[in-house]
């Protein structure tokens, strides 16, 4: 395992302990939908950087250019992954939207704190 893949494996840990976190304390303050709306949420920025990482530790093998194409290209999959997962997370009739963003933003930050970790 190299260092960027141990770094990428800490922080998709780190989203998961973000994400059940953030989702028993919304179960806990407010009710059991809001936190099943905050897990999908966190699961909705979870899943496509997941993807992600994966595809980047298959992709350092490569060389410097098609690497960076591989990147640009998984990162396009990576976003089209995050609006299909909001599309059908909205098709669920009274959607908790306040919940759902909240636990989404939560995970995000992981890596905004990973960045100032380093």
């Amino acid at each position: 395992m190299t260092a960027n893949t141990s770094s990428i494996i800490k922080i998709l840990k780190y989203q998961i302990l973000v994400i059940l976190a953030v989702s028993l304390a919304l179960s806990l303050a407010l009710d059991f939908v809001s936190g099943g709306f905050a897990f999908l949420g966190g699961l909705i920025a979870f899943l496509p950087n997941a993807y992600l990482g994966f595809r980047i530790t298959q992709a350092v093998k490569l060389e410097a250019k098609k690497f960076i194409n591989s990147f640009y290209a998984n990162e396009s999959i990576k976003l089209v992954l995050t609006a299909l997962f909001f599309l059908l997370v909205f098709r669920i009739p009274n959607v908790k939207l306040l919940p759902l963003l909240a636990c989404y933003v939560s995970a995000l930050s992981v890596f905004w704190f990973a960045l100032l970790m380093r």
